[in-house]
């Protein structure tokens, strides 16, 4: 009789040990189909973003992206994205030293915009251009008409409202950074701009801030100068004062006696094109009224290539070149 009892008390354990084991098992299953649902439920991959008077929704990162100008280029580049790219186009001079072996991944489009053709014919999902040209008549096409296509577009923010700062630049890098799942490298790219710009930062001097400062970028009856674009922006950073920062515009033309009478301490030359920085500043030393300024008497010539002057990750080096040239003695 004992035997019996303790026969059935062994089956008895056996059958509750099977069935928490078949609880336990029930729970995991129960846990991985949550797993498993709740990225769908909360619609993870889903970006929306307002731009250029638009709002794009992405279902998911685009494959075959395009950029249209050099600076929104190098941007992508910096965040990684050559494998996403099917093409590129319109170049002001060499690409980022650092970015060119990325840079000779993407196949080259065109010299500058792209045919509409030649986009399709890419298979483009998502078009970013630099400058409000790109999506003009002369451009691409429209937001609108490329939409229709099916194919995404971003406008570069920072390049499109007037006297632009950095962190409009940080703005844009976090927006594509978004659309293309890669906000951490986005991060990490500002992260390194702004540590960069503050090392040089701390090398001006303290009475920073008051040199007078002409950005040259052409003309020979008149003066085609910076106002309040992003040349502002990174004289101001590198601890000079753009003598017409104070001129309600972009881009702007002035007389030749206004730059006398506001008489610049050094000018900065734009690098681009086929009018070479040299034969800018023969012209600047050669000329009856800008050769009595105080920048061409002494000499004081800083070059920027332009695509280190427009809005992207050349930024911290624009600034330092610039930094440099207004204050040699400070980085010796």
């Amino acid at each position: 009789m004992k035997t019996l009892k303790s026969v059935w008390l062994v089956l008895a354990i056996a059958m509750l040990s099977i069935l928490a084991a078949c609880g336990n098992e029930e729970k995991k299953d129960s846990a991985s189909q949550s797993e498993e649902v709740e990225p769908a439920k909360a619609g993870a991959t889903e970006v929306t973003i307002d731009n250029n008077d638009t709002t794009q929704v992405y279902s998911q990162a685009p494959k075959k992206a395009i950029s249209l100008n050099q600076h929104v280029t190098e941007i992508m580049l910096a965040l990684g994205l050559e494998d996403s790219m099917v093409g590129t186009a319109y170049l002001d001079d060499a690409i980022y030293p650092p970015l060119q072996a990325a840079y000779d991944k993407v196949p080259v489009l065109a010299e500058q915009y792209p045919t509409k053709e030649q986009v399709i014919d890419a298979g483009a999902d998502f078009l970013y251009a630099g400058w409000k040209s790109g999506f003009s008549e002369k451009g691409v096409g429209t937001p609108e008409e490329l939409e229709a296509l099916g194919i995404h577009t971003y406008l570069h923010t920072s390049s499109s409202i007037k006297n632009p700062k950095l962190e409009d630049i940080f703005g844009d890098i976090r927006n594509i950074a978004k659309i293309f799942h890669v906000e951490e490298r986005g991060e990490k790219l500002i992260e390194q701009m702004t540590k960069d710009v503050e090392d040089i930062r701390t090398k001006l001097p303290q009475e920073e801030g008051n040199l007078r400062i002409l950005v040259f970028d052409s003309g020979e009856k008149e003066v085609f100068t910076a106002a309040q674009n992003f040349m502002n922006e990174l004289v101001t950073v590198a601890g000079g004062k753009n003598i017409f920062g104070n001129v309600e515009s972009g881009w702007t033309t002035v007389s030749k006696e206004d730059v006398v009478e506001r008489n610049p301490e050094v000018i900065v030359v734009i690098d681009y094109g086929s009018t070479t920085a040299e034969e800018k500043i023969n012209f600047l030393k050669n000329d009856p009224a800008l050769k009595e300024t105080e920048a061409v008497l002494n000499k004081r010539f800083v070059i920027l290539p332009l695509s280190a002057a427009s809005e992207g990750v050349r930024a911290a080096e624009a600034i330092r070149i610039l930094a440099q040239g207004f204050y040699p003695e400070s980085f010796q």
